[in-house]
């Protein structure tokens, strides 16, 4: 894979890839649909900072006029965050981004694809696409399951979104034969609350565990991705009975309005961002934070 795909690397992955240092893939949805500038590049900045603190090098993935960049300079971040009319790519969308010469951002998917193409085995992201509520009659299941089922990266969230259905999305994981690793906990956490009380699969407590499970991994030709739930910090969660009621409310006031589709997430999310007064956003920062942390220490047990 990635044979024929032309990649611009920063100065700092380039050398990184020719030294084999540890590398950490990073999306750019959260820079260009997950907050306002200049905050969107202030976060993608502290986020970058603590992979290289953690030992090892970021490398942001995003499309910009059509050229696929994995890392990105600071110049090219800020052009990023200020661009208009970003396309928000997943699976299907990034090689049409890249036809039409459009920007894009990579959602889990799409990062996913990139960073395999570019020889990158972990990615740290705030949380994972899933199983939606009703899947049973609207079928809608993100396309970010496939890819872990497919695509050889470890992937590190605070597992999926606690507004989807997190038992279906446990249940399709294991139907593709996709590890699920409670890191440091016994039940999976569920985005903005540590505790899902839904068993994890396994768990593992040390991050060399984990780079030992994709070592292992990799010996099998045809394998997919590992997914590592990582516990927001307990001073940054909101509790799950509380986050419930707010999830509840939005879930209803989408229903009411008649949102569908790809606009029922980015809807939800800014309905519980009004509705906890932003404490939401707060806490998804602070889980992306905390996944950086650990894949920078599982990237830097590959290589070591």
């Amino acid at each position: 894979m990635g044979n024929n795909i032309k990649i611009h690397h920063s100065k700092e992955v380039a050398e990184a890839l020719s030294n084999g240092a540890p590398i950490v893939a990073l999306e750019s949805t959260i820079i260009t649909h997950g907050m306002p500038y200049p905050q969107n590049v202030e976060t993608a900045r502290e986020v970058e900072q603590i992979i290289r603190d953690g030992g090892a090098v970021p490398a942001t993935i995003a499309v910009l006029n059509g050229d696929l960049h994995v890392g990105l300079e600071d110049s090219t971040l800020v052009e990023l965050a200020n661009a208009k009319d970003v396309m928000k790519c997943s699976r299907a969308d990034l090689s049409f981004a890249m036809a039409l010469g459009k920007n894009g951002s990579t959602t889990v998917a799409a990062t996913m694809m990139a960073a395999h193409a570019a020889g990158i085995r972990v990615f740290a992201t705030g949380g994972i696409g899933g199983v939606h509520k009703g899947a049973e009659t609207s079928f809608d299941i993100s396309a970010d399951l496939e890819e872990l089922s497919r695509t050889p990266v470890c992937v590190v969230s605070a597992n999926a979104k606690a507004l989807l259905d997190i038992p279906k999305t446990l249940e399709v994981l294991e139907t593709r034969g996709v590890p699920v690793i409670g890191f440091g906990c016994d039940n999976v956490p569920a985005f903005w609350s540590r505790d899902s009380k839904i068993k994890a699969p396994y768990r593992l407590d040390e991050a060399s565990d984990v780079s030992k499970l994709i070592e292992f991994r990799e010996r099998f030709g045809d394998h997919g991705g590992i997914l590592v739930t990582n516990p927001v910090p307990l001073e940054d969660e909101i509790p799950a009975d509380e986050m419930q009621v707010f999830i509840d409310a939005s879930l209803k006031a989408a229903e009411e309005q008649n949102i569908t589709g790809k606009a029922v997430t980015p809807f939800i999310l800014q309905d519980i961002f009004e509705r906890t007064n932003g404490r939401s956003l707060a806490t998804n920062i602070a889980l992306v934070k905390n996944n950086a942390k650990l894949a920078a220490k599982i990237a830097a047990g590959l290589s070591a």
